[in-house]
């Protein structure tokens, strides 16, 4: 499997199964240089596992995944590491250490690259504390730099993450579900800083949400997953709201099966 220059994430057949449960289907997806995409589905779709695949989190039962010209399945030790550095995540939860000061969580972004443990502020170099405090001035939060991260509100605590992620200074930017936990109107700030910092860095993003219409406003191009397959692949200036709802659509082969759809889907619009 060979990349063009420009294509930053391939996907090729790729399969992965938990034990007799298949989590992604013969799926194959190519990602290009600064591309935004999205990823739709119910829950258990598959989304959050190809979102793993993508930096050796996890790996496929079949088929093959490709991250900036390198083969993830092939990769071990230093060389996983080196590109994992070059991939942010950030996650639904945030993943912030509550007792420590916004800065330093910012600056554990960027522990791929140090050598020896780190304990406390005065354990990292100046470049890469201004560096830190750089990214949060870009996120919003220079004024709370040393506040504990456990004092500030979810919105805050995820652009904390953004910056943590950006410390990495990555070319893929993956998010898992990044406002899940937010009120709309955190979650539409968090969005569109997240675009906005990818114009500037040229930045490639995949991003999973479960909101129809801030993924149509946001995105470049939605992937629709459901039973871990695509069926859905189209630059978002080509879809309707309704043609996106139809990822959601399958039939329901009881009563109990039909309740959990319908939950599913008004969790997903209630949060938009």
């Amino acid at each position: 499997m060979s990349s063009t220059t420009n294509t930053i994430v391939r996907l090729d057949g790729v399969t992965k199964r938990f034990g007799v449960t298949t989590a992604l289907e013969d799926v194959s997806l190519s990602v290009e240089r600064g591309e935004i995409v999205v990823l739709l589905g119910l829950s258990g779709s598959g989304k959050s596992t190809l979102l793993r695949h993508l930096d050796g989190l996890e790996v496929p039962t079949s088929g093959a995944v490709e991250v900036l010209g390198e083969q993830v399945t092939r990769l071990s030790g230093r060389r996983l590491r080196a590109l994992r550095g070059q991939v942010g995540f950030i996650f639904q939860q945030f993943e912030l250490v509550p007792s420590l000061t916004v800065l330093e969580n910012v600056l554990t972004g960027a522990l791929a690259g140090i050598r020896g443990p780190r304990l406390g502020l005065f354990s990292y170099a100046k470049a890469r504390k201004l560096a830190a405090l750089g990214h949060l001035d870009r996120v919003g939060l220079l004024d709370r730099a040393y506040q504990r991260a456990d004092t500030l509100s979810g919105g805050q605590q995820q652009r904390v993450a953004i910056a943590r992620a950006l410390m990495q200074n990555p070319k893929v930017l993956l998010a898992d579900e990044p406002v899940a936990s937010l009120d709309p109107e955190s979650s539409d700030q968090v969005m569109s800083l997240i675009r906005e910092i990818a114009a500037d860095e040229g930045l490639t993003v995949i991003c999973s949400l479960h909101q129809v219409d801030l993924a149509i406003s946001w995105a470049d191009r939605i992937v629709g997953l459901r039973h871990g397959r695509v069926v859905l692949d189209t630059p978002t200036e080509q879809l309707s709201k309704a043609e996106v709802m139809e990822i959601y659509g399958r039939v329901a082969t009881s009563t109990a099966e039909l309740r959990v759809v319908q939950d599913e889907l008004l969790a997903a619009e209630v949060v938009q």
